[in-house]
């Protein structure tokens, strides 16, 4: 069973319909607020075999690199040793409090509270573009037209995510994936839940950025990376996903047994003991 990146499954679970055009990006934005710390915490840090890729295809080192999406950092520090210069938006201020926090003291790394397709920077700016569990979120048509504009001829455009839950133990994460069945389940039927965000299938990204007839050259990488993990991360893992933050900010209290039945099942099956893990990664990547 493949979640997705918010947690839920891998389809548009938003219906788009009750959202006016234009605020879609707005209560997506807002879907990620108050809980920036946990997320910056519990998420996986992008692993080198993203840098490398990317390089491969550019052929280069990067002046500038811009990560879309960008959150509290974790897919930006990552460029920080590699080009000149490297832009983070995001339009969550609570996210972008903490990578400027993480950032500090790097005088190449700069960030911009925006959306991703109003960006505001100059034309063909970019050499490499990211969106780093991120591009779901995005109008896919808006965002890579604004893309398009900013990356220089033979620049990457490159939108990576890693499944979840990662690979652990079966058990564990055959409870992550009831926890989220529960989850799918109020957005479609809780009227403060239903309708109250808009997400893009990622298996569709591929065939967006191939729609958009602004790449000369596309195809998607599959890896992995491996890192530690215990219960505690874990279960933090699960708390970070915008979808059962919305229910927790929202107050709905009927949902509370759930989680913790969640936390304590996966502490007993996982103990105090800790892990190596996998997070398995699909980036498809657009040369212009």
């Amino acid at each position: 069973m493949l979640i997705g990146a918010d947690g839920s499954f891998e389809q548009d679970f938003g219906l788009a319909g009750e959202i006016k055009m234009g605020e879609e990006l707005r209560v997506n934005a807002e879907r990620f607020t108050g809980f920036a710390d946990l997320y910056d915490d519990a998420r996986p840090k992008p692993p080198e075999k993203v840098v490398e890729i990317i390089l491969r295809y550019l052929g280069q080192r990067p002046c500038a690199v811009v990560d879309l999406g960008c959150g509290t950092g974790l897919s930006t520090l990552i460029w920080s040793g590699i080009s000149k210069e490297v832009i983070g938006i995001d339009p969550s201020t609570d996210m972008l409090n903490i990578a400027k926090e993480k950032a500090a003291g790097l005088d190449n790394i700069r960030f911009i509270q925006a959306f991703s397709d109003k960006t505001g920077l100059a034309d063909e700016s970019a050499d490499v573009v990211t969106c780093s569990q991120s591009f779901h979120w995005m109008n896919p048509e808006t965002t890579i037209n604004e893309v398009a504009r900013i990356l220089k001829d033979g620049g990457v455009f490159a939108v990576y995510d890693c499944d979840w839950p990662p690979v652990i133990n079966w058990e564990a994460e055959k409870e992550y994936g009831a926890l989220f069945c529960k989850v799918r389940e109020f957005e479609e039927t809780n009227p403060a839940l239903k309708g109250s965000f808009r997400s893009w299938p990622k298996d569709r990204h591929l065939a967006n950025m191939k729609n958009s007839g602004k790449f000369r050259y596309l195809r998607e990488v599959v890896f992995s990376s491996s890192e530690e993990c215990d219960a505690t991360r874990f279960i933090n893992i699960a708390l970070s996903q915008g979808s059962l933050q919305s229910i927790i900010k929202t107050g709905i209290s009927e949902f509370a047994p759930y989680i913790e039945e969640f936390k304590e099942r996966v502490t007993a099956i996982l103990g105090n003991k800790k892990y190596t893990i996998d997070f398995c990664y699909r980036m498809r990547i657009g040369v212009k």
